[in-house]
Parts: C-alpha cells; structure tokens; sequence
C-alpha cells in the first residue's frame, strides 16, 4: 500500500504541474511495481489517470482558463476512439502490447525534451475563436489518435494533447495543460467504460492508495504550477520516461511470463 501511493504520488505531482506525461507510468508501475496482470493494470491506470486528471482541472476551474468547447470536440472524438483502442489491445499478447508501450514512452519523452512550444494559433481567426472549418478535421484526428491510445494503453494522452492545442488552436500553456486535464479525463472515463469487463478482477485496495495519493498530489501541485521551474521538471521527467521504457523493452522480451 505504501508502495502504491508512492507510485501515485509522483504520477500526480507530474500530472498537477505539466498536465501531460506523469500517466504514462502508471502501467508500468502497476505491473512491475506492484505486481498486476497487464490486463487489469490497464483498467486500474485509467482509474488514477481520471482522477487524478480531474483533481488537476478543479484548481483551474476558478482561473477560467479551460477552453471548454476545444475540450469537448477532443474528447468527443477521443472518447469513441478508446473502444477501438481497447478492443485491438484483447487481439494482442501482453508482450507485444508491452513493447509497442516502450516504443509510445519514448515518443513522450522526446516530445518533452522539446520543450514548451510558441502559441502558432494555425487555426485561429481575430479574437482568439477557432475556425473549425478549416480545422475540425485535424482536430478530431488528434482526438481520435489520443482516445485510441487511451483505450489501447490506459493512457492519458497528454503529450499529444497540449503542443495540439498549442500549434493548432493558439492557446496559451496554461489554458492548454488545463483543457488538456479536461481531454484526459473524459477519455479515461470512456476507456474504463471500453475495459469494464475487467473491472470487477481489480485490485481494488492497491488502486484505492495509488488513486488518492495521485489525486491529492495532483490538485496540491496543480496550485503551484507557475511557481516552479516546469522546464527542468519536464527534461528530468522526460530522462526517467526514457529509463522506464527501456526496463518495459527488457522486461517484456526477458521474462514475458511475468506479465500475466
């Protein structure tokens, strides 16, 4: 127990200061760490991503800065896309799902190591509205991309979520990490709807200290995200993502039996 909440306590402190990145350990925490079958890790990451990504918006609430019909165009788009995402996912071993999750912890790591990227606002007209009729197209495809993994993995989808929101709708990082909390929240609730057939074989105590600890991480340091150095935070994270993977890779192609 202690152990889960430690786990969930750097999840959520990740999740509440860049509102990206920080879910993307959650499986593998829950399968090497604490010792859950992938199947059931997928189910009880979403659970914590959910929550904990909501802990995050509601200090953001009172700023007014979530864009809430963005929110709702991603996550509708997302939120099917987790059923697609779930139902590949049964048509695969745990290994191959294991390793093609390195492949996406690296993606991650490298779009962080990038670092914050300049509002372009490629779809934005005069007074900061979207022209969704150029863009509602790539939109939606980012949303569908982001909810397929979310079903897929038990992923939050942060990492393509914000610098979307930024390059193509202009928004600011801060309105950008907060809808994109918003994003990841519904898409999990959808993904756990698209695993609820194993929701009833979970670890219900582990998830219990791994979600509270992450939720209340979350909201605690979602009221400090503009006061610390998000930056080095992000290129430290994004190192430990890149070790994580590479243990996933090793793992999964050494000792394959241990995922079930």
């Amino acid at each position: 127990m202690i152990l889960a909440a430690g786990f969930g306590l750097v999840i959520g402190v990740t999740l509440g200061l860049l509102g990206a990145g920080g879910s993307i350990l959650a499986v593998p925490a829950l399968v090497y760490g604490m010792g859950e079958p992938v199947r059931q890790a997928i189910p009880a990451s979403l659970v914590m991503v959910g929550l904990s990504a909501m802990g995050g918006v509601v200090p953001r609430l009172r700023q007014g800065i979530v864009r809430w019909p963005i929110a709702g165009v991603f996550g509708a788009a997302g939120a099917g896309a987790t059923f697609g995402g779930a139902a590949v996912g049964r048509l695969v071993s745990a290994q191959v799902l294991l390793l093609a999750f390195a492949v996406v912890m690296v993606a991650a790591a490298a779009r962080m190591l990038l670092g914050p990227t300049e509002p372009r606002g490629a779809c934005t007209v005069s007074g900061g509205r979207v022209n969704w009729r150029s863009c509602l197209p790539r939109a939606l495809g980012v949303g569908a991309a982001v909810g397929f993994l979310t079903g897929l993995f038990g992923v939050g989808g942060g990492f393509l979520v914000v610098p979307a929101l930024v390059l193509m709708l202009g928004l600011d990082m801060p309105a950008a990490v907060a809808t994109s909390l918003l994003i990841v929240t519904i898409n999990s609730v959808a993904g756990l709807a698209a695993h609820w057939d194993a929701v009833a074989e979970l670890d219900y105590s582990v998830v219990a200290a791994f979600t509270i600890a992450a939720l209340a991480a979350s909201v605690a340091s979602g009221r400090l995200a503009g006061r610390v150095d998000a930056d080095s935070l992000r290129r430290w994270f994004a190192y430990l993502v890149i070790a994580v993977a590479v243990f996933v890779a090793v793992q999964a192609l050494l000792n394959p039996s241990a995922l079930t």
